[in-house]
């Protein structure tokens, strides 16, 4: 969908908002005319109008009033706060998006006078480099459009995809935290490499672009990760030896906890007594 017209603003100017607008603007999504950017911070305000040349402010109801997309862009722990502050100016007319982690749209949506489209999102951190993956979900009153255009602004800063609420924990196991998982999985495989007699620099710059690649495998080629494991694996050779290595070892249940544990924990995270 085409944000043509559109303005944005940003309640919160930090890591992920910056990530956002910098998306936004080099796809030509929106010029840094249609941002405005509300933030406590007078350091990371200068910043963000000097990088971007967006307009900032220190009043959060002068974002929403002026936007058409309210991008919630704030911690979970100060999000009450600043909803019980702001919460009346929101109308039907805007859109709300939060990146809020554990913050349900029926939450946000307590604090909103009337019928205000809520689209929650789950990105993660490789989002700062445009490499991220989001899913999005819609609130009671968010339609199609509303979802459309949330996934065209994270589809800014890398795949976005929409889900129902109810599995948001789910995502929030499986591609907010997993970033983690990959760096642990890729901190191993360098210390293997130089337990095998490798330059620590070498193995970590080999690991690290496997996993890149392996990544585009399976991304660009759209085939099951299974087929492409037995492209790598002959008969009677190295690859299916370490293949066993890490079968016997319960990579797979491991791996399975692992999103489990994360996806039970954001459950509890997302209570609505916050």
């Amino acid at each position: 969908m085409s944000l043509d017209g559109k303005k944005i603003g940003f309640i919160g100017g930090g890591a992920m908002a910056e990530a956002l607008i910098t998306g936004l603007i080099c796809a030509k999504l929106v010029s840094a005319q249609q941002i405005l950017v509300g933030d406590l911070s007078d350091q990371r305000r200068a910043y963000l109008e000097e990088k971007f040349a967006v307009g900032v402010t220190t009043d959060n109801s002068a974002v929403i009033i002026s936007a058409d997309i309210v991008i919630l862009a704030v911690k979970p722990f100060v999000m009450s706060e600043v909803l019980e502050d702001v919460g009346n100016h929101f109308g039907p007319g805007k859109t709300v998006v939060s990146i809020a982690a554990g913050i349900t749209t029926t939450y946000i949506e307590k604090f909103l006078t009337g019928q205000v489209p809520v689209v929650r999102a789950m990105p993660n951190t490789p989002a700062l480099l445009g490499a991220g993956a989001t899913a999005v979900c819609c609130g009671r009153w968010a339609a199609d459009q509303h979802q459309e255009l949330a996934l065209a602004i994270f589809g800014a800063v890398g795949r976005a995809v929409p889900v129902p609420e109810k599995l948001m924990d789910a995502v929030t196991g499986l591609s907010g935290s997993g970033p983690a998982y990959m760096y642990i999985i890729a901190e191993a495989l360098a210390d293997a490499g130089v337990r095998m007699g490798l330059p620590r620099d070498v193995a970590l710059t080999l690991t690290s672009q496997t996993m890149l690649g392996a990544a585009r495998m399976i991304l660009e080629t759209d085939r099951h990760p299974a087929m492409l494991k037995d492209m790598v694996t002959t008969p009677g050779g190295t690859t299916i030896e370490g293949l066993f290595a890490l079968e016997k070892g319960g990579i797979r249940a491991a791996l399975y906890r692992a999103v489990e544990k994360a996806c039970r924990r954001s459950g509890e995270l997302s209570g609505e007594d916050k």
